[in-house]
């Protein structure tokens, strides 16, 4: 009996681990980490619907960290495999650190919470596990340093599975 449950659970792991692949390997994806460039954050996207995704993203930089959490509704492109057009919006929270607060006398503040949009475009590789976005992210942030940012944003790359 064990011997069976054994191969049972391995035969099931087996089908779905191909079912995966297969998934990571077509024109479509259910979730995907990487990276996200400009600044630089540690980024995972999930798809909750076939036409909405989550996406958190964790920058971390010289001057402090901050996370964010968007809410993204994607749309097809006619005769383009792969390709989505993307629209949300989320919040913030970052945190300044020491040298941050140096820099900048009169702000002595070192927590910031916002805001963010984002408008951008998704590209699944058919055939590779790779996933590419391109999007802009303006944010203001309304608690502690109070600033409206609209460089934000950039060229993202992911593996998708």
């Amino acid at each position: 009996m064990k011997k069976i449950l054994a191969f049972l659970l391995v035969g099931s792991l087996f089908i779905g681990s191909q079912t995966a692949t297969a998934q990571a390997l077509g024109s479509d994806y259910q979730t995907a980490v990487g990276f996200k460039f400009y600044p630089t954050a540690i980024s995972v996207k999930h798809f909750i619907k076939s036409d909405a995704a989550l996406e958190g993203l964790l920058y971390i930089w010289g001057d402090g960290i901050r996370v964010t959490g968007l809410y993204e509704y994607h749309g097809n492109f006619d005769n383009v495999e792969g390709l989505r057009w993307y629209i949300g919006g989320g919040a913030h929270i970052g945190f300044w650190n020491d040298e941050w607060r140096r820099s900048y006398p009169g702000r002595k503040k070192g927590v910031n919470i916002g805001v963010d949009g984002v408008l951008g475009l998704d590209y699944k590789i058919k055939g590779a596990p790779i996933n590419i976005s391109l999007d802009w992210q303006p944010s203001v942030s309304f608690i502690g340093y109070n600033y409206w940012e609209s460089g934000w944003g950039g060229l993202g790359i992911r593996f998708a599975f």
